[in-house]
Parts: structure tokens; sequence; C-alpha cells
């Protein structure tokens, strides 16, 4: 097995103490079914001898004994199973949010949504199949096997080699036959899930933008060629899994021949009675029936371990390099009345690999350019001075790093150099701390498909509708708020109900109703049209300045420098020291 998914792999086993009532009712119900098949045919054929009913009689309790056992046992088996495979799933899906915490949002820019949340849905979901289709079946099998093959053998030793040779034979061409037929489709269909549910989001999210460029029949068309390979991987899968299935009942029938080639001799020579002939001639069939689920076991290994991998691809088991870690003690962040000045001397920071720069500068079409060992770092000895109470504006063209800068003073990306809090190096603090007293309003605001006084207790959730209303009426939106009805108005999917003008005042209201002393605003009018923005630009800026809470505002386009208290541009990832006011 590869490297990459073995620690998923593992996780995803249950305890011992767990797993053993589903091993040991598995094993039972595999007993029970081989038992009852050889009990049926020494009935049968001792009872076509005619003897008094009374040799008949434990047969007859053992059939019917049995027949319940093998169902009984078997639906303790699935319910045991089921019931320690989805608890380890929820320990599973609970480790992988948690890996995801401390590096979001950065260490998962690369990700395209709709495929990082396939990898969180079905292939967590998939790894449920390595206890109940992988672990379990083969413990139980192997157990049940060998018992069986020892109990043929107290009869026939050599029926008993016939059926071991044509057991392992059979099922080692099988598992050859099967792996060669169906191993592409396996692998291709957990990437090929996330690929089509990252292009249904996508085009569901951009549907407006491809109406309006004429594209959405081709997002359409890749779509249903997408779902089409989708198909073809699936049905090749089944079609591999049901030749398995049927090479295994072809497996049976060599057994049974080769049994009783094996103890025709026996019976000839008078040591070998017919009910036991009997028995000798029906017990490989179900003992073939037990071996079937190593096939399968094989296909559902192979599948898991393809999920695992892009489990532990999209969410690495450690903190990848760049992304910030908390301290083993963290000194405690600044707090009072006076906001905390900022300082930066010779920071410097870089994006992780193979993560998409936000302010990267975009080539032709529109793709983010990587940045590359040689040439990703983001940031270049940038020293900046914020007075508490002050209101600084960065300026930049797209990809001169503001986004890069914003990230570092929240503390989604590591940095070198120094970055103080007042008299505490960042660094020094736990960044969850630290965002309590940096805040960031981002240029595409994250608003939550819920009422705007949801979005806002999301900030404060002992605020009450007056402080709700206050906010909204700091940033230009009581108004707007009471004529759609009030607080319980609903913003839509990602603020889709909503201007990004308005979302950007949501935001803004949810940033001061959370108290950040200090505030970053990254792009507030990105989305705005400019007819508008100036004025949406004097509304966030006024509203984040009171209480007197320090801020920066970062823009590419044009501000009225009479906001702000001072001004720098940030160009190729460096500022210019000079400072306009």
């Amino acid at each position: 097995m590869s490297e990459r998914g073995t620690a998923t792999l593992r996780a995803a086993i249950p305890s011992a103490a767990r797993l053993a009532p589903s091993v040991l009712t598995g094993m039972v119900s595999g007993l029970s079914a081989i038992a009852l098949l050889a009990c049926s045919a020494w009935l049968i054929a001792r009872a076509a001898e005619q003897p008094p009913v009374l040799y008949l009689s434990v047969a007859v309790v053992g059939v019917r004994a049995f027949a319940l056992g093998r169902a009984v046992f078997r639906y303790l088996e699935r319910l045991t199973g089921h019931d320690a495979s989805f608890r380890q799933l929820a320990v599973i899906r609970t480790g992988v949010f948690e890996r995801m915490l401390p590096i979001a949002p950065d260490g998962l820019a690369g990700a395209r949504r709709g495929d990082l949340l396939a990898r969180f849905v079905d292939d967590v979901d998939e790894l449920q199949n390595v206890p109940l289709r992988v672990v379990q079946p083969l413990v139980s099998a192997a157990i049940v096997l060998v018992a069986a093959i020892v109990g043929v053998a107290l009869l026939a030793p050599a029926s008993a080699f016939a059926i071991l040779v044509c057991l392992v034979v059979g099922i080692a061409l099988t598992l050859l036959a099967q792996r060669a037929a169906a191993i592409r489709a396996e692998r291709e269909l957990a990437p090929l899930r996330g690929d089509l549910q990252a292009a249904m989001l996508e085009h569901v999210q951009s549907v407006d933008v491809l109406v309006a460029f004429d594209a959405a029949d081709a997002s359409r068309d890749r779509i249903d060629r997408l779902g089409e390979r989708l198909a073809r991987a699936t049905r090749a899968r089944v079609m591999a899994s049901g030749a398995a299935s049927a090479s295994m009942t072809a497996i049976g029938g060599f057994a049974v021949a080769a049994s009783l080639a094996a103890a025709a001799p026996l019976l000839e020579a008078g040591r070998l009675g017919g009910p036991e002939f009997a028995v000798l001639a029906l017990v490989p069939l179900a003992i073939a029936e037990v071996a079937a689920a190593i096939p399968l076991a094989a296909t559902a290994w192979r599948q898991a371990r393809a999920s695992a991998a892009r489990v532990e691809s999209a969410v690495p088991q450690g903190v990848p390099a760049g992304i910030p870690t908390a301290p083993a003690e963290p000194a405690t962040a600044p707090s009072g009345p006076v906001p905390p000045g900022i300082s930066l001397r010779g920071v410097r920071a870089s994006w992780p690999e193979l993560v998409d720069r936000p302010d990267a500068p975009t080539g032709g079409d529109g793709a983010s350019n990587r940045p590359d060992a040689a040439s990703g770092t983001a940031l270049e000895h940038v020293d900046l001075d914020l007075a508490p109470g002050e209101c600084v504006l960065l300026r930049g063209l797209s990809g001169a790093g503001k986004t890069t800068l914003a990230h570092v003073l929240v503390r989604f990306l590591d940095y070198g150099g120094s970055y103080r809090i007042g008299d505490v190096e960042a660094s020094h603090l736990d960044p969850d701390e630290l965002r309590r007293v940096v805040g960031l309003v981002e240029q595409r605001p994250w608003l939550f498909d819920e009422s705007v006084r949801q979005n806002l207790l999301f900030a404060r959730d002992d605020a009450t509708d007056a402080d709700l209303l206050d906010a909204l009426d700091r940033v230009g939106l009581r108004e707007w708020v009471a004529d759609r009805g009030g607080l319980d108005a609903q913003v839509g999917e990602r603020g889709s109900l909503v201007s990004g003008g308005q979302a950007q005042r949501i935001a803004l209201a949810r940033a001061t109703l959370a108290g950040f002393p200090v505030l970053v605003l990254d792009e507030p009018t990105a989305n705005v049209d400019a007819a508008q923005a100036d004025a949406l630009m004097h509304d966030l800026v006024s509203a984040a300045r009171e209480s007197g809470r320090t801020v920066l505002v970062i823009s590419h386009a044009p501000v009225d420098e009479r906001l702000v208290d001072r001004a720098f541009t940030i160009t190729g990832g460096r500022l210019d020291g000079r400072s306009t006011t």
C-alpha cells in the first residue's frame, strides 16, 4: 500500500473491542450456513435409507437451529458492524474537520470547493467500507473457511485438500482478473466524483456569468462528459464485481466435482457412507459462498484506499509550511479601552506550496499563477506602523501583495521578520486569540444562507435586536432592512439576494458587533460599480473608525485620502516607505 492514505485507512478501523462483536457474529453466521447445508445433505440422504425417526431427530433440530442461527447472527453482524463503522466514521469526519481548522482558509485555497466537499463527504463515507466490507468479512471468512476445511478433512482428507486447491487457485485467478478489469475504473471513481461535484457547483454558482458570456452550454457539456465518464467507470466496476461473483459460483461447482472425485474411492471401499458422501457433495457450495467475500473485499479495499489518499491529499496530517500554528505557551493578547498599535518590521511571507494566491498576477485565461519554490514569496521586507486609532490606506495593483499582507495580519499566513501587536510578538499568540483583536472584512465576505439576524449573531450571539439594528444603522442599512421586512430578511446562499455593496455593509456590521480593536478592510469596493464605490467607501471607513478602532483600508481603486490619516503603496510585495497624508 502506498504511503499516502495509510494513516486515514488505519483510523477507519474501529478498536478491537468494537469490531469483535461483528467479527464473531459474522463467523457464527458463516459457520451456521455451512452447517445448515451439511446437516440438510446428511438428513436427506439418511432419510432415504428409512431409519427409525429417532435417528433423524437430532438432524431435524440441527437444520432448524442452523437456519435460525444463520439469519439471526447475520442480522447481529450487520447491526454491530454498522454501529462500529458509523461510530468510527464520526471520529474520522471530526478528525478531518479538526485538521482543516488550523490550515483554513489559506491552507485549503488551492482546492476547489466542490471537490473539497466531495472529499469531506463522499470519500470519507467510502471509508466505512474498510471495517464493513474488508476487515470484518475477511477475518470472519478466514476463520470459517479454516474450520470448514478442517471439518471436511475429518470425513475425507483427500476431499478437503481438493477443495482447498480449488479455492486457492480459483480465488487467485479471480482476484487477478478482477484487478486487471477494474483497477483503472476503481482508481478513477473517487476523483471523477469530485470533478463532477466541483463542475456542478461551479456551474450553479456562476450560471449568471456563464449565461452572460454564452458559456452555459459549454459548462453543461463538461458536466455531461464527466457524468458519462463516471457512469462508465461505475459500470466497469460493477461488471467486474459481477464477473467475480459468477467466478466464485463456478469455483463452487469445480470444488464439488473435485471433492466427489477425491471421495469416490472411499465410498467404493465402504469407508464412507452415503449420507457422508452427500455432505461432501454440498458443503463445497457453502464454502465457496463464504469465500466469495474475498474478491468483494479486495474491490472495497482498492476503492477505500483511493478515497483515503484523496482525503489526506486535501487535508494533510500536519500543518503545511507557511500556515501558522499555536505556540506551546501562548502569550496574552493585549486588551484595554485603547486599541493596540501594529508594528511590522522586515515582514516577509509566501503562500504554501500548491496553493493558488488570491493576489497573484493572472494570465490571459484568468487563472491564478501558482507560486513555485523560487518565486513564491509574496511579501518582501515590509515595514509598517499603525498607531492606535489611526486609519491607513494601502494601495496597490492586483497581485502586488495586498491580500497577502491582510492574511498575515490576521495570521492566516505565517511570516518572517517582526509583527507586533502592542508589545507582544504576533507569533507568540494563539492565532485564534489574535483574531479576536484583528478582524478582517474580505473583498468577498461570506454570508450564510440565513436571515440578516443570524448572519449578525454569528459575531456576537448575545446581541439584542436593538444591538443588531444599531450596527446596521452605523453602516447605513437600517432603512434597507426595514424595507425588506426586518431582521428576518433572507440574504440567500453566499449573499445571492443582496448586492455586493450590501454584502460589504452586512460584513462590516458583523465586524463592528464583534468589537475588533483593529480592523482590516480588504478591497471593500471590489464588487461594487464605480458610481456607488465612493459613497460605499465613505460609509464603510466612517463606520469602521467609530469607537477609535485602528483601521487598515486595502484598495486598488482610488480612495479619497481625506478619509484616512496616511496612505502607502505596495508594489511587487514591497512597501513604498513614503506616506501621503
